[in-house]
């Protein structure tokens, strides 16, 4: 006869998650409803369970051990996966139309596995996904004609609550065959300009920034091709005819990161920001959707060290 095998209990794994990520065992038996030794408690299960120490006092509040932070990130997934089942089979079907708008570039490289995943949770729910750059998107969703948006940190519109889901460093990228880093002036491809002067929140957060970092640095640089979307810069840069700037991702073939090495300036954090339509607030469909996203991105940092950057809490 086969030995029985052991099982997780979620309501443990829901207890140590808790604990691990806000430091304290009080503060997880006040989510949880609980007594502090009844959450104490269900740790020992679990280490027992598991025959390794999870979690540690020290001066900076509870941490986890290295087993401990081993288990978190895959802790997180088992919960997910948990919550998903037993909602999809004890809650009513949710239904609803959702209106998204992205760039280019999130869209590419973050967005693929969060609608999938989103689709498969939530089948009955109708996405409307609109892609176009960070400006753009804030004129429409300022008209109500988005439910949620992502654009970069410092597009965002006076007034509106925006969540930062995302914050890392922006990097040069350019070919690694053309030597257009020793050019002088230096050939950018960047975001077209803010032509609107009244509308201060339209100037691209990343043109400002690439710009500004030589102009401190005393490099001569001229933006020699402008583009509305990320995919115009790349392909500019491609063609070999000037360098951009991008947020980390997987490049296109043929593209290269650059930094002090080839003589250019360092480049601030930015951000990814999710802003949300005031009167979607507290619709089902449009809440389960900015949750997914928002774990979407933790996901997608947690596993991908090219994606270096931070989840705001």
């Amino acid at each position: 006869m086969a030995p029985r095998a052991l099982a997780l209990d979620p309501d443990l794994l829901r207890a140590f998650v808790l604990i691990a990520e806000g430091g304290s065992f009080t503060r997880a038996a006040d989510r949880l409803g609980r007594t502090q030794s009844a959450v104490s408690m269900q740790i020992r299960r679990l280490e027992d369970l598991l025959g390794q120490p999870l979690l540690v006092r020290t001066h900076r509040g509870v941490q986890t051990t290295p087993q401990g932070g081993w288990l978190l990130e895959r802790a997180r997934d088992l919960l997910l996966l948990n919550d998903e089942i037993i909602g999809n089979f004890r809650a009513p079907p949710m239904v609803g139309n959702v209106r998204l708008g992205t760039p280019d570039d999130y869209a590419l490289n973050w967005l693929p596995n969060i609608l999938a995943r989103f689709a498969e949770a939530h089948p009955a729910v109708e996405l409307d996904v609109t892609c176009l750059n960070s400006d753009v998107l804030v004129d429409k969703f300022r008209d109500g004609q988005l439910d949620l948006t992502l654009v970069s940190e410092g597009q965002e519109p006076p007034g509106v609550q925006a969540q930062r889901i995302w914050r890392g460093p922006l990097r040069w990228v350019g070919s690694p065959t053309h030597g257009l880093h020793r050019r002088d002036p230096l050939p950018l491809a960047l975001s077209r300009p803010n032509e609107n002067p009244a509308r201060p929140d339209h100037a691209c957060a990343w043109r400002s920034a690439a710009l500004e970092a030589l102009q401190e640095a005393g490099r001569p640089a001229r933006v020699t091709y402008n583009s509305a979307t990320q995919t115009g810069c790349f392909t500019v840069a491609l063609a070999g005819l000037a360098l951009t700037v991008s947020t980390p991702t997987t490049l296109p073939l043929g593209l290269a990161w650059m930094g002090e090495a080839e003589g250019l300036p360092p480049l601030p954090d930015m951000g990814i920001l999710l802003l949300r339509q005031p009167a979607a607030r507290g619709v089902p469909a449009v809440d389960a959707l900015a949750e997914h996203i928002t774990e979407g991105f933790r996901r997608a940092t947690d596993g991908n060290l090219a994606l270096t950057g931070t989840i705001a809490a």
